[in-house]
Formats: structure tokens, C-alpha cells, sequence
């Protein structure tokens, strides 16, 4: 075999070997609340406490963002969205979905490579948690293995105000989406 041939045979195995390796399953918590958190056995007070306030302050940065409240409503239910404390470029007020839960490292495996993040529920599947870009987390609370892709931070390179596009109705919309200029 030419020297050449081998050597893209060869990248290409490392490439699939890197990325099946960083998906392997990571262990999580999952909860709705601070008292979940403390009530769970192995963590403490303090953890999650730093934990939930992380989550929260990640929830302005990373939630999907929306130019009325009946499109975020569309995407996530019912008195399900709130008014975010950015505003459009014209000055118009922002929505955002509320922080349904929020998933951390877990303590029980000592993981800190985990980011901590909030998590949604969005209208089309409640029954599963959702990062902040519709990553699917799990579905139920505690001590969860997920793929470790779903982990990391949500993207932050751009930044939209949504017109629908976070459940069923991302594939109809995708075309429609604004920029908020950050």
C-alpha cells in the first residue's frame, strides 16, 4: 500500500477513535431545585448551592431567546417563558424560557469536567430535560449517565433571538432566526 494511502487510513481511524471517546457517558446530577440537591445522598449544602447560582447566571447567558413571548410560548408552553433582561436592538423587551432544572458534575464521581448548566422542558417532549441548545439531557432527576457531548457549555459564537425554533418547529423556522447583534 502507498505510503500515502496508509497514512489517510490511518488518520482516519484516530479521528473515529477520538470521537467515540469523547462521547462516552459522563455521570450527572439532574435536579429541579436546591432541596432535591440537598436531599440527595453525597452532596452537600454548599455544593449546590455554587451550583444552582452557576446554573441560574448561565440561564441569562445560554437560554434561547425570543422576540415574543407567544413564539417562546409556542416552543415551551404556557406561562413556561419570562421576560429576559437583554432587549432587541430597537429597544423591545426579550423572552426566554424559565430554568426548568439545572445539571452538575457529580459529586458521587468526584467529576468536575462537567459544566454546570440549566436545563428546559420544552413543550414538544417535557417528559425530557433539554440544554440551553436543545441538547437532550434525560428525563428524570438524580444521578443520570449522559453523553459527555451533552456536558460541555452550551455555544455561545452566536448568539439569536429565536423566532419558534427550540422544539418541533426548529426545522420550519431555521431560515427565520435574527441575530441580537452579540
Amino acid at each position: 500500500m502507498k505510503r500515502s494511502k496508509s497514512l489517510k487510513l490511518a488518520l482516519m481511524s484516530a479521528s473515529v477513535l477520538t470521537v467515540a471517546a469523547c462521547d462516552n457517558p459522563e455521570e450527572v446530577a439532574i435536579f429541579e431545585s436546591l432541596e432535591q440537591c440537598i436531599n440527595q445522598a453525597g452532596f452537600e449544602r454548599e455544593y449546590c448551592e455554587a451550583s444552582m447560582q452557576t446554573a441560574q447566571k448561565e440561564h441569562i447567558r445560554v437560554a434561547p431567546k425570543y422576540v415574543t413571548v407567544e413564539d417562546c410560548e409556542a416552543d415551551f408552553g404556557a406561562e413556561k417563558c419570562e421576560t429576559a433582561p437583554q432587549t432587541t436592538q430597537n429597544g423591545g423587551s426579550v423572552f426566554m424560557p424559565l430554568m426548568m432544572g439545572y445539571m452538575m458534575g457529580s459529586m458521587l464521581a468526584n467529576n468536575s469536567r462537567v459544566a454546570t448548566q440549566p436545563l428546559y422542558r420544552s413543550k414538544d417532549n417535557p417528559a425530557n430535560f433539554r440544554t440551553g441548545d436543545n441538547r437532550k439531557v434525560a428525563g428524570k432527576t438524580g444521578i443520570s449517565k449522559v453523553p459527555a457531548s451533552v456536558t460541555k457549555p452550551a455555544s455561545t459564537k452566536t448568539r439569536t433571538i429565536r423566532r419558534n425554533g427550540f422544539g418541533a418547529t426548529a426545522s420550519r423556522s431555521a431560515g427565520r432566526t435574527r441575530s441580537s447583534g452579540g
